[in-house]
C-alpha cells in the first residue's frame, strides 16, 4: 500500500459524536457500502462519490476539535463502509495516532479479504493504528445474512477472529428488529462466537427504529421492512441478557 496524501471520499462530519466510541469524538462518515442491508438507516451512502478530502485537511479539521475530546474521546471513521477507503483510511489513522489521537473505526467487515495475503498485510497494517474497532454484526446465521444485506458474513467474522488475534480491542454491535434478527437460537450463537474472540470489550444491543424512512422515500427506493416495529424494552433486555453470555475482557 502506498501512502502519501491520498484522497478520501465523505459523506459528512460530525464534530461532537457521543455513541461513536469513548468520549466525545470527531466522526468521519465514509461515502459507499456493497451491504444493503434492509433496515439501513443511512442508504444515501451506498453509491460512490461524496466530497473529496485530502487527509491532511481531514485531520486539521478534527484537530480543531481536540479540546473537546478530553482524555477519552478522539477520532471515529465510520460510513458507508470505512474499509473502502483503506488506503485513505490509514493514512488518517496513522496521522491521528502520531498527534497521540485516540483512533475508533466503525465497521461491517465488508470487503474483508480473508485469502488474500496482500489485502491481510494492509489490513495489519491499519490495524496498528486503529485504537478500537466497532463492529456490526447484523447476523450469525450465513443464509440469514445474506437475505438480510445480500452478502455472506464468512469474510465478516474472519475479520473479527483477525482483529482478536491482533490484540486490538472490540465492540460489538447488534441492530435488533423483531422478526428477523432477534431468535434466540441466533443470538445464542452469536454470544458463542463472541466467546471464542479475546478482546471483545462490549456487546451493545441497538434497537431497530423508522427514523431512516425518509431516506429510502427521498431516493424512491422501496423500503423492504415496511411492517417492521421496534422492539419492546423487554425485547431489548431479553437480547442483552442472551449476549452477555460472551466472555468480556473488560
Amino acid at each position: 500500500m502506498q501512502l502519501c496524501n491520498p484522497i478520501g471520499y465523505v459523506h459528512s462530519l460530525e464534530t461532537f459524536g457521543s455513541v461513536d466510541g469513548p468520549g466525545v469524538r470527531f466522526v468521519v462518515f465514509l461515502q459507499g457500502c456493497a451491504l444493503r442491508c434492509k433496515y439501513c438507516h443511512n442508504p444515501e451512502t451506498w453509491a460512490e462519490g461524496g466530497e473529496e478530502w485530502t487527509v491532511d485537511k481531514l485531520f486539521q479539521r478534527a484537530w480543531r476539535y481536540r479540546n473537546y475530546w478530553g482524555k477519552k474521546g478522539g477520532i471515529t471513521v465510520s460510513g458507508g463502509e470505512p474499509l473502502r477507503q483503506m488506503e485513505f483510511l490509514t493514512a488518517f489513522f496513522e496521522l491521528a495516532r502520531s498527534k497521540g489521537v485516540h483512533t475508533a473505526l466503525d465497521t461491517a467487515g465488508q470487503p474483508f479479504r480473508p485469502d488474500d495475503a496482500a489485502y491481510l498485510a494492509d489490513f495489519d497494517r491499519l490495524m496498528k493504528s486503529t485504537s478500537l474497532v466497532i463492529l456490526d454484526l447484523k447476523e450469525i446465521d450465513p443464509e440469514k445474512h445474506r437475505r438480510l444485506t445480500g452478502r455472506d458474513n464468512a469474510n465478516i467474522l474472519a475479520m473479527a477472529r483477525r482483529i482478536s488475534d491482533l490484540g486490538v480491542p472490540l465492540w460489538i454491535r447488534h441492530v435488533l428488529v423483531p422478526g428477523l434478527t432477534d431468535d434466540e437460537d441466533g443470538l445464542r450463537k452469536t454470544a458463542e462466537f463472541l466467546s471464542s474472540l479475546k478482546t471483545v470489550q462490549r456487546v451493545e444491543v441497538l434497537p431497530y427504529h423508522t427514523l431512516g424512512l425518509f431516506k429510502w422515500q427521498k431516493l424512491g427506493i422501496p423500503y423492504p421492512l415496511p411492517d417492521a416495529v421496534p422492539p419492546t424494552a423487554e425485547q431489548v433486555k431479553r437480547a442483552e441478557e442472551l449476549l452477555e453470555t460472551a466472555r468480556y475482557t473488560s
